[in-house]
Parts: structure tokens; C-alpha cells; sequence
């Protein structure tokens, strides 16, 4: 008797084992067109960065250009952006001493007249260009007469949560101090649009860094402005992010489709957590102590309609500027206005729209408000006639049929990146 009901037990076992495969499969096909065991399109989700080395964050404030990061942190790309390389050979970028991704230190001198030296300025997008699409970019620049037997350096100066007037002012302390560049790639416009009325809504003017990035940093360096509530709610952004990792580990090393379902839905929501937590604790009050660091308030109120349209207007002023500054120096500009997934016409890829987009994104409102503004100056003719070689690339991903999107923020698969490559190669042309 206690054989039969055992035996029963593990044949009810083996068909519910083999039934939430068979169905997590369909599933997984369903939504991205796909067989989950075939490896390269087989899924990754990408971690959340966690400090190294005990360190509470890797990230520092510069008196010039504000959130930047310390020294020598690994620069981590989430695993389905990582090139082909020999499991045990180490990644060479991690940051300089300029806290930006790069193999060497600024400044870089130029070593013979064949090198050409390409900086690339803007905020997260950009730094992952740096890393994922310059080889292409590269491949791209060699073909054309122009540069045909240089030797193309690309150099970093992007960060993650950088928006105008930074890249102006970054480009114009570098070359201040004998950096030399021939050409120089600004790829922004998100940023612009969906960070700064989070700067207004908090009381600092939409020309300062990112408060988002910001007010973490001037809570962990100003003690007295460090509340109860927010040192609380930063040990659970900690443990979120630490669960939140594990999900993603598991999801990622999953060779059953059943098991990356449950471990994907884990992370689904323990995702959620994190991201209202970090929502939360931004939005906490500071202490009752004045803060050393001083950020510049908002300069005027501004409605809806005035706020994006001073915000177009400085990221089309501090462009024309960048473009004086480098024709000065007989160096070339090119504008790339970056494409996102809340300011579009494209027909996402079978499952594509449920990793692009969220409603409760913090972004998606300033981006749906300030694309129309930035496309009414590009269409003014500004730029033009300021002679900027600028890339239009909101609709660029619009007749790509593979997904592009890698997360619900505004960053891109390998694909993505390689078409913006192909985009500014096409101009420089």
C-alpha cells in the first residue's frame, strides 16, 4: 500500500514536472517567437550594480561635473550585451582617474598625426555606446575616405544620468587642460527631457545634475541631512537589491524553461519592490541640517509647456556651443538625438514591450512631453544652419524587426547600439 501511493506521488511528480515545462516553453515561445533551449535566444537579465570592495557606494561627486564614479570600479554590462571573449580573460575598462569607463587615463595624449581621436559625450546610453558599439563604430569610421588608415581611439566621456549643460562643461574643462579630439559624438536628448522636470519638481533648476543622481550622494556626504527614515530605507534598498541579483543569477542559469518562468516572475517583482523603495527613498526629506553642497534652486517658475521649452532650449544652446568649441580646435561634432521606447512609432518585437515599458516609469512622462519639443527645434533648422551634423534618431528603430530594447528605462540590446553606430557613420559620410 505505501508503495502504491509513493509510486502514484512520483508519477503525479514527473507529470506536473513535465507539464509546467511543456507549458512554460509555450509560453516563453509565445511571447518572443523563440524555443528557450536554443542558447542565443536563450534570455539574460541584467543585474543591478552592487558597491564593491564594502564600499557604500562606488560612486563620488566632482566639484565640476557632479555624480561621477570612483576610481578603477569594473565597468559591468549585463551578460547579453558582453562580446564573445575566452570565459577566464578579464574585462580591460573599468574607470579612470576621471571616474569615467576607459582603458588608459585622461588625458590622453595623441601619439602620432595617423591617430584620430573620437570622444563620446552624453549619459547612461552613451557610456554603454563606449563599450558596446565602437568597435562597429570603428569599422564604420575606417571605410570612409576621410579616415581611411588612422588609427581611431574612442574615448569615454559619458555617465550614466548626464544631461546638457554637463557634456558642455566636461568637453570644455578637457580640452582646457590639453585634451585633443578630431571628432566628438554627443548621443543625449533622454536625459534632457526626462530628468530635468525631476530636478523642477524638487526645487533645483533643470540646468543642475540630475537630483535623481545627485541627492543620494549629498545624503551620504552630508551626515545631519542623513533622517532616520532614509537610513532605514536605504538597508532595504540593499537587501531588495541583493534578492533582486540572486533572482537574476538563477533566471540566467536556468536550463529548464519552467524554472526561468518562476525565477523571471521572482525577479518581476522583487524588481517592483526595489524600484518603489529607491522611488521612496528619493522622495524622503532630508534632516533638519543645512547641506555644505550647494545645488542651484530653480531660477523661475516654469508651467507644462514653458519647462520643456526651456529645457529644448538649453540642450539646443549648450550643442551649438560644444560645436564652436571643437570647430575651434579644426575637430568635427555630430548630434545624435538618442531614440526611447515612450517617445515612438515602432512596432515592438513579440515580448519586446513588456521589458520597454512600464507605466510607472519615472521617465516616461518628461519623455512623452519633451520629444515633441526637441523634434520642434531639431525641425527649426538650428542646428543646421550652425552647421552640426546631426542624427535624428527617434525613428530609427522603426523598421527593426529585432527587439532593441533591453530594459524599461531607454537602453538598447547589442542590435541597438549597432544601428546608432551605422547612424552617425552614415552622416559623417
Amino acid at each position: 500500500m505505501i508503495r502504491r501511493v509513493a509510486s502514484l506521488l512520483v508519477i503525479n511528480l514527473l507529470v506536473f514536472v513535465v507539464a509546467a515545462e511543456v507549458i512554460a516553453a509555450a509560453v516563453f515561445g509565445y511571447q518572443t517567437g523563440w524555443l528557450y533551449y536554443v542558447d542565443p535566444y536563450r534570455p539574460q537579465i541584467a543585474l543591478v550594480p552592487e558597491p564593491a570592495g564594502g564600499r557604500v557606494t562606488t560612486a563620488a561627486l566632482h566639484p565640476y561635473f557632479g555624480p561621477t564614479h570612483q576610481p578603477g570600479i569594473p565597468f559591468d554590462l549585463p551578460p547579453a550585451l558582453r562580446p564573445p571573449a575566452p570565459p577566464n580573460e578579464p574585462r580591460a575598462a573599468a574607470t579612470n582617474n576621471f571616474g569615467f569607463t576607459a582603458t588608459h587615463d585622461y588625458p590622453v595624449p595623441r601619439a602620432n598625426a595617423k591617430q584620430l581621436l573620437v570622444g563620446i559625450f552624453g549619459g547612461s546610453v552613451a557610456a554603454w555606446f563606449c563599450e558596446v558599439g565602437t568597435e562597429r563604430l570603428v569599422g564604420r569610421l575606417s571605410a570612409l575616405p576621410a579616415y581611411q588608415g588612422r588609427d581611431i581611439v574612442p574615448l569615454c566621456f559619458a555617465h550614466e544620468g548626464y544631461k546638457q549643460p554637463q557634456q558642455l562643461l566636461i568637453l570644455s574643462y578637457f580640452l582646457s587642460i590639453g585634451q585633443e579630439l578630431d571628432l566628438a559624438i554627443n548621443i543625449d536628448g533622454f536625459n534632457e527631457v526626462a530628468l530635468s522636470p525631476l530636478n523642477d519638481a524638487r526645487g533645483s533648476d533643470i540646468s543642475m545634475p540630475s537630483a535623481m543622481h545627485m541627492d543620494p550622494l549629498v545624503t551620504l556626504l552630508d551626515q545631519s541631512s542623513m533622517s532616520g527614515d532614509k537610513v532605514e530605507a536605504l538597508a532595504r534598498i540593499q537587501g531588495y537589491r541583493r534578492r533582486l541579483n540572486a533572482a537574476a543569477v538563477r533566471a540566467n542559469g536556468a536550463w529548464s524553461a519552467a524554472l526561468y518562468f518562476v525565477f523571471s516572475r521572482m525577479h518581476s517583482v522583487l524588481d517592483r519592490q526595489y524600484q518603489n523603495e529607491v522611488r521612496r527613498f528619493d522622495a524622503l526629506p532630508a534632516g533638519s541640517g543645512t547641506s555644505l553642497i550647494r545645488v542651484t534652486p530653480t531660477v523661475r517658475a516654469r508651467d507644462g509647456a514653458a519647462l520643456q521649452q526651456d529645457i529644448a532650449a538649453g540642450w539646443m544652446r549648450a550643442s551649438l556651443l560644444m560645436r564652436d568649441m571643437l570647430a575651434a580646435g579644426g575637430a568635427r561634432y555630430v548630434h545624435l538625438l538618442q531614440p526611447n521606447q515612450y517617445f515612438t512609432s515602432r512596432a515592438f518585437a513579440p515580448g519586446e514591450a513588456d521589458v520597454a515599458l512600464t507605466a510607472a516609469s519615472p521617465f516616461k512622462p518628461g519623455a512623452e512631453q519633451g520629444y515633441p519639443e526637441l523634434e520642434r527645434v531639431v525641425a527649426s533648422g538650428a542646428f543646421t544652419k550652425a552647421g552640426v551634423t546631426f542624427v535624428d534618431g527617434v525613428h530609427l528603430f522603426d523598421a527593426e524587426r529585432a527587439p532593441v530594447y533591453i530594459d524599461n528605462c531607454c537602453h538598447y540590446t547589442r542590435r541597438g547600439y549597432e544601428m546608432l553606430a551605422d547612424a552617425i557613420g552614415a552622416a559623417l559620410r
